[in-house]
């Protein structure tokens, strides 16, 4: 009797490594923008699934509200974990650590 090599070809995407990014997700109404710092699979949507939130930017903040905030122990170990910022995230990084300072 011939034996017959079975082969597994596996659709299963969620076991890969890829790409941890950190980025903004957007939220706030028409015309009130308002983003959240997410760490999340670089193959996840924009406003998807996220692994953690590490703070928020309110560009059109005015007044007394706060228009960074920024968990810095939580993003510097991300970045140490070799999660990729994206532009604006890294201006965000670099302005809330001379904030802090």
């Amino acid at each position: 009797m011939a034996r017959v090599a079975s082969v597994f070809c596996s659709t299963d995407y969620r076991n890969e490594v890829h790409m941890v990014t950190i980025r903004l997700a957007r939220g706030g109404a028409k015309k009130r923008p308002f983003y959240h710092l997410i760490v999340t699979n670089s193959r996840n949507p924009r406003d998807g699934r996220f692994v953690e939130r590490i703070g928020f930017f309110n560009p059109v903040a005015a007044g007394a509200e706060v228009k960074l905030s920024v968990n810095q122990e939580r993003a510097n170990y991300w970045l140490s974990q070799g999660a990729q910022p994206s532009e604006r995230v890294a201006q965000l990084l670099k302005e809330a650590a001379q904030a802090a300072a």
